[in-house]
């Protein structure tokens, strides 16, 4: 049969369909959905597919490991708001994305992954390379699909996309058959979705936002608490417009940060375990919590007996299986953030409660997040504000998970969502470097920086080839202190100092590691090089890789013990003897 001319437009509805095979259909149903490219690694069962991939008018970013896909797709994601797509084989092909697929859930990210399977007639035979990737995947997606008649796929496509970026958003897993793909079909694609069960609240009850409008109003403590929620609903114009109106200190979660500008006057910074005494302090002592797109993760509240003890609480999420899951809410108002908003700040009265505003600025002034130099050793909280300095703040950042992490969260000063990428509820080492990819990708013209540990970007180093094959211009800052530093920060606070199997003193050499993938690398270890060494990756026009050594024992402050409160707090002034 005669080739497919690609187009914007074949099939759509009433429209003549057109005779096409399911691989080619595949192709077309992106297309039709907007995607712009793929992140992928070919294997035997879905070589249908990528025989058409090799034709077909779509970027396909070939990786070095499953698992960097998944996490390339999600850091394209979340950089972009649009969802993303990742492509991988059957049985251990399929089994490599788990944990991006489960990191994609916790975090609501919009992801739509394919999998390939063995022929519908040796499913259950236990044959090469066959896996129950949709019984695996069950609890980690927000929804997926076998498909076993090819005549399907097109609705299926169609559904995933529709399920994966609306509501809260999450990822869809569709597994994809061998004989599926090569079958022919009459393509139409569906301009509509509906799927009984499946209809997400947008627009919140207005009785509920004039209940929240009044304590609002009324209340001479208030606290907004913004989550991640804000970042996918597209809200933070109207999170920075609803503080300004009534003047509402504005605490963050990890994954809201940059939804409202850490130099604003309002901003109280992260709150948590690693947040700030102001965020915390004020969160305690609030009468009015206003949760907006967050869900009162532990390591936001701690022990929750003791979480925002005297506040009532005002819970806005577009799941309300969210509502009063983990905190009862006093107000639930169940819709997308930003239409609630929307309306909320229409009924807020504008206001000014001068001594709470009083009492945080002199909790800001007495307690500032604060580290202490050591002879002879670059500090690596100096190293995040060294990248600030030379990306002007307008970086996209990307965290791996632990030490480095934090210092990120604590030290960049996010000003804008979708700048600040970090692997929030699953907290996946190898997360960050892919991600960084991912990011760039999306975004040409943005400067990506990721920020990684020595631990966590051995788990996923492979995608240097990557960057290299396709010149993506991420930079790779590695905080290097040769420990698995979060392990062994608790191990000293926790265990005695009982450092078991936590020490990293064998790291290879990472700037060889770079240049054996053809990758501009440099060390760094001392202060007075730090500087030149940013300012020269940030200038090279493709990839580079940072080794920097940083003192080996700094731990990260404040810190809220795990299942704690913020009575618990310590290293209120930057070490733990405070």
């Amino acid at each position: 049969m005669a080739a497919v001319e690609w187009s914007k437009s074949v099939g759509k509805d009433s429209a003549k369909p057109v005779r096409m095979r399911a691989g080619e259909a595949f192709v077309q149903a992106l297309k039709d959905e907007g995607v712009e490219v793929i992140f992928g690694y070919p294997g035997g069962a879905v070589l249908p597919i990528y025989d058409i991939l090799y034709s077909a008018d779509i970027k396909h970013v070939l990786v070095r490991h499953e698992q960097g896909a998944a996490f390339m797709a999600e850091g394209y994601a979340r950089a972009t708001g649009r969802p993303a797509v990742c492509l991988a084989t059957s049985g251990p092909g399929a089994t490599n994305l788990v944990t991006g697929i489960a990191n994609a859930y916790m975090d609501s990210i919009p992801v739509v992954f394919f999998t390939g399977n063995v022929a519908t007639a040796a499913i259950g035979s236990d044959a090469f390379q066959e896996a129950d990737i949709t019984g695996i995947t069950l609890p980690i997606t927000k929804h997926n699909y076998l498909v076993k008649d090819a005549r399907d796929l097109p609705r299926v496509i169609r559904e995933a996309f529709h399920i994966a970026s609306s509501g809260r958003p999450g990822p869809v897993l569709i597994d994809l058959p061998k004989d599926v793909t090569v079958a022919e079909i009459d393509y139409v694609y569906p301009e509509r979705v509906d799927i009984p069960g499946y209809k997400p609240t947008y627009r919140g009850n207005m009785r509920q936002i004039l209940e929240a409008a009044h304590a609002i109003n009324l209340a001479e403590r208030p606290v907004l608490y913004v989550g991640g929620g804000a970042v996918h609903s597209g809200a933070h114009e109207e999170v920075r417009a609803l503080a300004e109106k009534a003047n509402l200190p504005v605490a963050m979660t990890l994954m809201g940060l940059g939804v409202f500008p850490a130099d604003h006057p309002l901003s109280l910074g992260m709150l948590g375990m690693h947040g700030t005494v102001a965020a915390n302090w004020a969160v305690d002592r609030c009468d009015l919590l206003i949760a907006c797109g967050a869900r009162f993760d532990d390591r936001v509240t701690g022990d929750l007996s003791k979480f925002a003890p005297h506040a009532k609480v005002i819970h806005i999420d577009i799941d309300p299986a969210e509502i009063s899951k983990n905190v009862v809410a006093d107000i639930p108002i169940v819709g997308d953030l930003k239409l609630v908003l929307q309306d909320l700040i229409e009924k807020v009265q504008p206001k000014r409660p001068e001594a709470w505003l009083k009492q945080i600025d002199e909790w800001k002034k007495e307690y500032p997040l604060r580290y202490y130099p050591r002879d002879g050793e670059i500090m690596p909280q100096r190293v995040i504000e060294a990248i600030y300095e030379v990306t002007g703040g307008d970086a996209i950042c990307t965290a791996d998970v632990g030490q480095h992490q934090m210092w990120l969260a604590q030290y960049y000063g996010f000003k804008q969502p979708r700048s600040h990428i970090s692997s929030g509820g699953l907290g996946a080492m190898g997360f960050g470097f892919p991600a960084a990819i991912g990011a760039a990708v999306g975004c040409p013209g943005r400067q990506v920086w990721s920020i990684t540990g020595d631990g966590g970007f051995q788990m996923n180093l492979q995608e240097l080839a990557t960057v290299k094959s396709y010149n993506i211009p991420v930079k790779v800052a590695i905080i290097n202190n040769s420990f698995l530093g979060m392990v062994r920060q608790w191990q000293e606070l926790f265990f005695d100092r009982h450092y078991s199997h936590s020490d990293l003193h064998t790291n290879p050499d990472f700037v060889k590691i770079a240049e054996a993938y053809g990758v501009r690398g440099l060390r760094v270890t001392k202060e007075e090089e730090l500087a030149p060494a940013l300012e020269e990756a940030a200038r090279h026009d493709g990839p580079f890789v940072l080794d920097i050594h940083v003192a080996r024992e700094e731990n990260v402050f404040p810190m809220i013990p795990s299942g704690k409160s913020v009575a618990d707090m310590v290293g209120l002034k930057g070490r733990l003897e405070s």
